[in-house]
């Protein structure tokens, strides 16, 4: 039997006393997301592409999605207490004691700033610069041939970092390197070059209802994808869209 269709029957059995008849049964009534703000992503308000995706997900069957807004390593942190129950753009398998769905929501552009006048970097000489990311990141997980790497707590003052020879460049996801790029007065003087493609996840609570949701979560996002019904949603953020192959995703091991 294949894999996808050995994970097709643990799904029913998982999900079976959950959904019948197209509505929820002892599911919790909502969702409680947590992430940082990012902009036309995941806006305070409710706007951006992630809520989106998500409200699209969660509540065709009963279960609203209530978010909050916090700086990533307390999102994180409010999981990990049960205060929560799922943060938004975890990497995979990025923090122990919590779980990860199959299916990504999304995928990270992550590319790096610079001057334009270093070297161009790429995945085989990263080791040999000084690197710059926000803490909790994580990207020494990620990224290959990482050896020296700086946390800082917020994105002001990378420009002055780089231009000063702190460091030598700065790595984030696409939209982060475009708004800090955007704030210097001449642009030119810096270069932003594509490094990786990262899936993005959910990481939910580890407890009961954490894993209700995540199964629901998984069952949806397959259902979602066959059917294409998240395309409209990428294209009115002018984003690109992630599934394009439409194939499922390798089984994370949660225990890793």
């Amino acid at each position: 039997m294949s894999g996808c269709r050995v994970w097709g029957l643990l799904l029913l059995l998982l999900l079976s006393p959950l959904v019948r008849g197209g509505e929820a049964v002892g599911l919790p009534a909502q969702v409680r997301l947590v992430s940082e703000e990012w902009l036309d992503y995941t806006n305070a308000d409710g706007s951006g592409l992630a809520w989106d995706v998500l409200r699209e997900v969660f509540e065709p069957h009963g279960v609203k999605v209530e978010i909050r807004s916090e700086p990533y390593v307390r999102s994180v942190g409010l999981v990990q207490r049960g205060e929560a129950d799922a943060w938004v753009g975890s990497y995979s398998r990025e923090i122990g004691g919590v779980l990860y769905p199959r299916w990504n929501f999304d995928t990270d552009h992550i590319y790096s700033l610079g001057l334009a006048s270093k070297p161009v970097p790429d995945q085989a000489n990263l080791g040999d610069f000084r690197l710059a990311w926000v803490r909790g990141y994580k990207y020494q997980k990620y990224l290959p041939n990482v050896r020296d790497f700086n946390e800082i707590q917020r994105r002001d003052g990378i420009l002055s970092m780089l231009q000063h020879g702190r460091v030598d460049f700065y790595i984030d996801a696409l939209s982060e390197v475009e708004y800090v790029l955007g704030q210097a007065e001449d642009p030119k003087v810096f270069r932003s070059t594509h490094l990786a493609e990262l899936p993005l996840y959910l990481g939910f609570a580890d407890n009961e209802r954490g894993r209700m949701l995540l199964a629901l979560y998984d069952q949806r996002m397959g259902e979602l994808v066959k059917s294409g019904r998240l395309r409209r949603i990428f294209e009115h953020w002018k984003q690109p869209y992630p599934f394009e192959s439409g194939k499922y995703p390798v089984l994370t091991d949660q225990t890793d």
